[in-house]
């Protein structure tokens, strides 16, 4: 497959073939499984303390004839502590049995239990090559929401990888016909439920993905821009390239990260 290279300024630099990643066939159910994959890996482990609600020095003898027994008192037969007494008679409270208040849970959620899902190597570099042949086919990438221009898609010239400055990025995404979608993935809104108390009360839509070779200006420059994400060939993954399960992302590949994939065969 034949594509166009053009400039920064949108000038037509000539034609490149795309390496053979870019050949895979569409698989949206690899791709989902690849993704849950590696969300499941991003989870922080959560449980509750091994001591929580089992710090009580509580016992109740259920003898008939003994000593602080539960006996004729009508009362239930759990583990309580005695919070004070006159003679014989105690004042109990419940405590440690998992259905009183005050006692620990049942089956609480541990912290040692293992959350990630595993996922086949092969399996998750084709889904890897699925996500990176859809962001070359512009019916799947207008399906998804993104507003892209008429010559989409095309690749970029390594000189894009030298932009150090957020203007300069900002206007060099303008000049190749992506206002509206600069405009699309820079709107702000809020989160409907209770995420809000969450720390994640807005929600944004994603924008552009840039792939570049390797460590250049263009990765420092482009991180104020909302929606846009630039990230290294061989840091790739499905989260970036689909996110939300949903391949098709409009991505700008450089000359140079395309270089990187055909000679390093990344993901194959």
């Amino acid at each position: 497959m034949k594509v166009a290279i053009v400039s920064k300024e949108k000038r037509a630099e000539g034609h490149r073939d795309l390496p053979l990643q870019f050949k895979e066939e569409f698989r949206p159910d690899l791709i989902r499984r690849a993704l849950l994959a590696y969300a499941s890996a991003q989870r922080q482990p959560y449980g509750a303390s091994p001591e929580a609600g089992l710090r009580h020095s509580s016992k109740l003898s259920k003898r008939r004839r003994d000593y602080r027994g539960s006996y004729g008192f009508g009362i239930s037969r759990v583990n309580r502590k005695i919070m004070s007494r006159r003679g014989m008679r105690m004042n109990w409270v419940c405590a440690y049995s998992p259905h009183v208040r005050g006692g620990h849970r049942a089956h609480p959620p541990k912290a040692q239990e293992d959350l990630v899902e595993q996922i086949n190597v092969k399996e998750r570099r084709k889904a890897i090559r699925s996500a990176i042949a859809a962001t070359m086919n512009r019916q799947l990438v207008v399906t998804r929401g993104h507003l892209v221009p008429a010559e989409y898609p095309f690749v970029v010239d390594n000189s894009f990888e030298t932009i150090s400055k957020t203007k300069d990025i900002v206007g060099a995404l303008s000049a190749l016909g992506f206002d509206e979608e600069l405009e699309r993935s820079g709107v702000k809104k809020i989160r409907a439920g209770v995420g809000k108390a969450r720390s994640r009360p807005y929600k944004r839509k994603k924008g552009i993905l840039v792939v570049v070779a390797d460590k250049c200006p263009l990765l420092h420059a482009a991180r104020n821009i909302p929606g846009v994400d630039v990230v290294s060939a061989s840091a790739l993954n499905v989260a970036l390239l689909a996110p939300g399960a949903l391949a098709g992302r409009v991505t700008l590949w450089t000359g140079h990260a395309l270089d990187l994939l055909e000679k390093k065969q990344l993901f194959m």
